[in-house]
């Protein structure tokens, strides 16, 4: 996938767990555990503002672009 989520590297630096953010955002455990991995095709945007507001940070510290994915076509 060319988007990459450091998701676990923000909750390290605020030193929050996973279950605590799940929790203030309202979401489940599992559905954050897979954002952080990577495995989620999609993220609504009220759950990243969410995610954003609670960690005070910036979608680009979550989310990053990395242009190496599969079957990427550049013309």
């Amino acid at each position: 996938m060319a988007i990459i989520v450091n998701l676990d590297v923000m909750l390290a630096k605020r030193k929050i767990r996973s279950k605590e953010l799940a929790e203030a955002i309202g979401i489940s455990e599992q559905n954050l555990s897979i954002l952080k991995t990577g495995k989620a095709k999609a993220i609504r945007l009220a759950t990243l503002d969410a995610i954003c507001r609670y960690l005070s940070c910036e979608p680009g510290d979550i989310l990053e672009y990395s242009g190496e994915g599969k079957g990427l076509k550049v013309f």
